[in-house]
C-alpha cells in the first residue's frame, strides 16, 4: 500500500526519506511542491528522475476533484463542489474583498451539532476530512483561480472541533513557511461552543482568530436553535470566552443570526448587550440565508441595520454580513453535504 505523503508534515517527510535511504533535504523539496498544488512526482523537477520513479511505487499524493464550480452574477463569489475519494463530496466558497480573497473551506462531511437554521447538518455527519483534504479546498481554489488565498475560515460544512486533531495538523500544514506559509492571524475559526477544545484551542493556537456561532443568548431560545446549548449553557460558554480573552489577549467574534421573529428585535439587542457586557469581542450579524428544509426566514436588512443601530449606540463593534454568493446557495449557512456523486 503507497503511503499518502500528502498528510505528512516536514518532520514527517524527513523520516519518510530517510528510510528510502534519501537525503533529508528532500522532504522540504517535496513538501514545497504538494504545496503548490502538484500532484505528480513527474512535475517535481529538481528531483532526480530515479528518484521520481522510487516515488511512484511507494507513495501517493491525494488530491479533490471538482465536480462542479458555480459563480455568482452577482458578485463573482465561487462554490465549489469537491469529490471525496469515498464518494462523499463537500462544498467550498472562495470570496474577494479589496483587502484580499478568502475562502471558507469545510472541515466535516457533514455536521452531527443539529442547528436548526443550517444546511451543512441535514444529512447528518458522515466522516472527518483528514488534514489535507481541508488544505486542498485551499490549493485547489487557488489553482483554479489562479490567485492567493490570503484568508481563510474555518466555517463550511462541519463543526472544526468536533474534528480538533485533524484541524491541528491542517493549521500546522499551511503555516509552514516551506508551504502555503499562511500567517495564523489569517485564518478563523468557528465553533457552536465545544467548551473543552475552546480551552485546549487558547493554549494550541493563541494567533489564530476565533468566532463562536452565539445566535441566542437565553438559553432556552438558543437549546432550541442550538441542541449544543443543552450540552453547555451560556452562561458556561461566556465565562470560557472570558478566560480564553484573558488569556490570549486576542477578542472573540461572535456570530449572531438573525431570524426574523425569533432573536431579532430590539428586546433581543438589549439581551445580546447585557450578557456581552465586559468582554472583548466583535459582533457579526448575519441575516438568515434562506433553506428549503426549514420554515424560517430572515431579517429584513433594515431590521438587522435597526439590532446593529442599538448596539453600535452602546459602543460594541458590530458589522452586517455581506450575503456573498446567495443566488448560488454559497452563503452562511447554505452550505450541505453531497452524499454521493
Amino acid at each position: 500500500m503507497k503511503s499518502n505523503i500528502k498528510e505528512m508534515n516536514i518532520k514527517e517527510l524527513k523520516v519518510f526519506f530517510q528510510n528510502m535511504g534519501e537525503p533529508s533535504f528532500r522532504a522540504k523539496q517535496v513538501f514545497s511542491w504538494m504545496h503548490r498544488g502538484i500532484f505528480s512526482f513527474e512535475e517535481m523537477t529538481n528531483l532526480p528522475k530515479n528518484l521520481r520513479e522510487k516515488l511512484d511505487e511507494v507513495a501517493e499524493i491525494s488530491h479533490l476533484e471538482i465536480l462542479k464550480r458555480q459563480i455568482s452574477k452577482k458578485d463573482g463569489t465561487r462554490k465549489y463542489l469537491f469529490g471525496l475519494h469515498d464518494g462523499n463530496a463537500i462544498e467550498s466558497v472562495y470570496m474577494q474583498y479589496k483587502h484580499g480573497n478568502s475562502i471558507c473551506i469545510s472541515s466535516q462531511a457533514g455536521c452531527r451539532m443539529g442547528c436548526r437554521f443550517c444546511a451543512s447538518t441535514i444529512n447528518g455527519l458522515q466522516r472527518n476530512l483528514t488534514a489535507s483534504e481541508m488544505v486542498d479546498q485551499i490549493l485547489m481554489v487557488e489553482k483554479d483561480t489562479a490567485s492567493r488565498i490570503s484568508n481563510v475560515v474555518v466555517m463550511g460544512t462541519g463543526e472544526p472541533f468536533d474534528n480538533y486533531e485533524n484541524l491541528c495538523r491542517f493549521l500546522e500544514l499551511i503555516h509552514d513557511k516551506d508551504g502555503l506559509n499562511m500567517g495564523l492571524r489569517n485564518i478563523t475559526v468557528s465553533t457552536c461552543g465545544i467548551i473543552p477544545k475552546i480551552k485546549e484551542f487558547a493554549k494550541d493556537y493563541p494567533q489564530v482568530n476565533l468566532a463562536i456561532s452565539l445566535h441566542a443568548v437565553e438559553d432556552n431560545a438558543r437549546s432550541k436553535l442550538m441542541p449544543i446549548n443543552q450540552r453547555y449553557p451560556m452562561d458556561d460558554l461566556l465565562q470560557v470566552c472570558r478566560e480564553y480573552i484573558q488569556q490570549t489577549g486576542r477578542r472573540i467574534t461572535f456570530e449572531y443570526t438573525l431570524v426574523a421573529g425569533v432573536n431579532d428585535t430590539p428586546k433581543h439587542a438589549q439581551q445580546l448587550m447585557s450578557k456581552l457586557a465586559g468582554i472583548l469581542c466583535h459582533i457579526n450579524l448575519i441575516p438568515l440565508n434562506a433553506v428549503k428544509e426549514n420554515q424560517w426566514t430572515g431579517t429584513r436588512r433594515e431590521a438587522a441595520e435597526q439590532f446593529a443601530e442599538i448596539l453600535d449606540k452602546k459602543g460594541f463593534p458590530v458589522t452586517i454580513r455581506r450575503e456573498l454568493g446567495s443566488d448560488i446557495s454559497a452563503a452562511c449557512g447554505q452550505l450541505r453535504l453531497n452524499q454521493k456523486y
